[in-house]
């Protein structure tokens, strides 16, 4: 009898051997899940980590094809490399459209990192494209700093990331632009990225704004902000 069952358990494991899933199978997942909030405009960034999720899950499929008795996951893979390719595809399509369309006619678009100074600078002091644009109608992209204030705002100070907004100390002069909303527009405070189309002042001479330790070089009246 206990031959018997000896030989039964031994035809039951060559019948369904034990196969791993396999790790790269479960990392394709991981990566598509973390991708997915690649999709809103704040955070594209992370649609990079679509492509490593395309990678993960070719090579678990690979694996799978060479190794069919010790791993599975090929379903898995499959579905992660689908995903993944529709979100890296809609993405970068979505980000492309909007990046070509968001800057309203007669406004120029203005990288904020073209106002500001080298860190490795020894002064803080507007820059040359400061200077060109003065006066101009631009379209800027940035954050609202945390010591403007809460609640609805008709006056902020606008930084160019979240790094500088919340975890940078205090801004340096060229990594703030001091806004004002016009025709009675109010935004509420918080942590997404706004886009501020209106005309761009150099102050004549350094503001200094309450709660910030430098002075404000740079000025934003606003016409359209989102």
């Amino acid at each position: 009898m206990s031959a018997e069952l000896q030989m039964s358990a031994a035809a039951d494991e060559a019948d369904f051997p034990y196969r791993a899933i396999s790790r790269a199978a479960i990392a394709s997942v991981v990566f598509t899940v973390f991708a997915l909030p690649g999709l809103v405009p704040t955070f594209e960034p992370m649609l990079f980590l679509a492509v490593i999720a395309i990678v993960a899950a070719l090579v678990a499929m690979r694996a799978v094809k060479r190794y069919p008795d010790e791993y599975s996951g090929r379903a898995i893979a499959l579905f992660s490399l689908i995903a993944s390719l529709a979100i890296l595809v809609g993405g970068v399509s979505m980000h492309t459209y909007i990046y070509l369309t968001e800057v309203p006619d007669g406004y120029e678009r203005v990288p904020f990192f073209e106002l500001q100074q080298p860190s490795d600078a020894k002064i803080d002091a507007p820059t040359e494209l400061a200077y060109d644009i003065d006066g101009k109608p631009v379209f800027i992209k940035g954050y609202i700093h945390p010591s403007s204030g809460g609640g609805v705002l008709r006056q902020f100070i606008l930084v160019p990331d979240l790094g500088t907004c919340c975890f940078g100390g205090q801004p340096k002069s060229t990594d703030m632009i001091e806004v004002t909303l016009l025709g009675g527009k109010t935004v509420k405070a918080g942590l997404t990225r706004r886009k501020l189309a209106g005309k761009f002042q150099l102050n004549s001479a350094p503001q200094v704004v309450t709660d910030f330790d430098n002075n404000v070089f740079y000025r934003l009246r606003v016409d359209q902000i989102k």
